[in-house]
């Protein structure tokens, strides 16, 4: 039954994609844009001014850090990709074993759905400008009317029901929605600034005179908003690195790029940084630094209202279905990771129940207004597994180690796998915690400590059992 549902839907959970199946670089360019030029974005972007960043340090952090990160989707996640092309959560059962995957898998499940809650909260704030019902402040946690709860229910069942039918349908509906939001997004970056003119008296005739409104008005640094963390260079760098660290160093696009014909197709992420986390962040910045231009008690991060002031209807449209496409991979992530551990159930109907798990996360705005530091502590949780799959596909051949050690031996739970991967969250957490690094930064040296630790104890362990 299994079989032949991989069949019909084409998604091959538990085989290789054959290549009749595969897709073109083009397939994943839409994609790309299309998650990453999201409504997220118009939460992102606001939380870079409300931590007090300057315009060297975000303009110059995120070219370098969207650099870091395109180059590690093509240099650590495609390749493996498109030599095993196995899901994610189905070659790391064949590493870890059937116990300790369905335990990462429900880690990583769950964090997908909070993520794609966040998206949903995000598009839900368009509904809200229409239907004028109250949403939530950047201090709010829980849901505050009923009406918030419809609009997030009525966005997650239709994102739900996309995601359902599997990858072609997700990458169809980017492919429509991506350069008409890249245009939306232009126009909101174009909009803010002329109206920052205006309001200013500013006079801009040159590329210096706009640099210097930028410095002086728009990104001015100082100490961020009560509540947040002040960011500098290296924050922004590190961020727009490891914001999708789950996906690329963590190895949750293995699930994605399985379909890519070549691992070059890893380059089309640069679709989505350069035009989402780069442009997009900075234009939906623009428009919050706006709002506290001209009313500095207004602190709500509500992308609808943003988007709305700056492109009228167009821009709550954009807004929906901005969150739309974001979302749209992202449960199909999670329910690939769900479906993972239940493989008799339909991959359909997890997904289903994925986004709806996901439809009430979204209730929540506390997740959303929290957003950049759940998305570092998200990287952090997923990424040593990146590094037990980079090791045991790379390294283990050159050291005369067994890969694919769990399914080799028939074990349930690879235990160089499982204490790489929990001791290297602990340690991280708790550098975190003691206040030695910051959530942002314990992630680069915890990948190495994952690799060192897996690298080590299973020589030890399979030395052990071949003596």
């Amino acid at each position: 039954m299994a079989e032949e549902q991989e069949e019909k839907h084409g998604e091959f959970e538990r085989s290789p994609v054959p290549e009749s199946k595969t897709l073109g670089f083009k397939a994943f360019i839409g994609m790309y844009a299309g998650e990453h030029c999201a409504g997220t974005e118009l939460m992102i972007g606001p939380l870079f001014v409300a931590a007090g960043v300057s315009a060297f340090d975000v303009v110059v952090g995120l070219l370098f850090g969207n650099l870091l990160a395109v180059l590690s989707w093509m240099f650590l996640c495609a390749p493996i990709a498109v030599r095993a092309r196995l899901t994610l959560y189905y070659q790391l059962e064949k590493i870890c074993g059937r116990y300790l995957v369905t335990l990462y898998n429900i880690v990583n499940g769950v964090m997908f759905c909070f993520l794609a809650g966040s998206m949903i909260t995000v598009s839900a704030t368009a509904l809200g400008v229409w239907f004028d019902f109250p949403m939530p402040s950047l201090t709010d946690i829980y849901p505050n009317s009923f009406g918030w709860v419809l609009a997030v229910l009525g966005v997650g069942v239709v994102i739900s029901i996309v995601a359902a039918w599997g990858y072609d349908m997700v990458a169809r509906i980017a492919n429509i929605a991506a350069p008409w939001m890249v245009l939306v997004f232009l126009a909101f970056g174009i909009v803010g600034f002329r109206q920052f003119i205006e309001v200013t008296g500013a006079d801009v005739n040159s590329l210096g005179s706009l640099w210097e409104l930028c410095k002086t008005a728009v990104w001015k640094g100082g100490e961020a908003l009560p509540g947040q963390v002040k960011f500098t260079f290296w924050h922004v760098t590190f961020f727009a690195w490891f914001a999708n660290m789950a996906m690329h160093v963590g190895m949750s696009d293995l699930s994605v790029l399985r379909f890519a014909k070549k691992s070059w197709c890893g380059a089309a992420s640069a679709s989505g940084m350069y035009v989402g986390h780069f442009m997009a962040w900075l234009a939906a910045s623009v428009l919050y630094s706006l709002q506290l231009h001209m009313d500095p008690s207004n602190t709500d991060v509500l992308p609808g209202p943003l988007a709305y002031r700056a492109a009228g209807i167009a821009g709550l449209i954009c807004v929906i279905i901005a969150g739309w496409t974001t979302a749209n991979p992202t449960i199909y992530r999670a329910g690939l990771a769900f479906q993972a551990i239940m493989p008799k159930q339909s991959r359909f109907a997890v997904t289903i129940g994925t986004g709806l798990l996901a439809t009430v996360a979204g209730m929540f705005p506390g997740i959303a207004m929290k957003l950049l530091g759940f998305v570092a502590l998200y990287g952090m949780l997923l990424m040593p597994m990146g590094a037990v799959i980079f090791t045991d596909f790379w390294v283990f051949p050159k050291l005369g180690l067994k890969q694919y050690y769990a399914e080799h031996k028939s074990l349930k739970i690879n235990w160089a796998a499982g204490a790489a991967w929990i001791v290297t969250m602990i340690v991280c957490y708790s550098l975190y915690k003691l206040g030695i690094m910051e959530i942002y930064f314990v992630s680069l040296p915890g990948w190495f400590l994952a690799s060192a630790l897996y690298i080590a104890i299973s020589k030890f362990q399979q030395n052990g059992e071949m003596a």
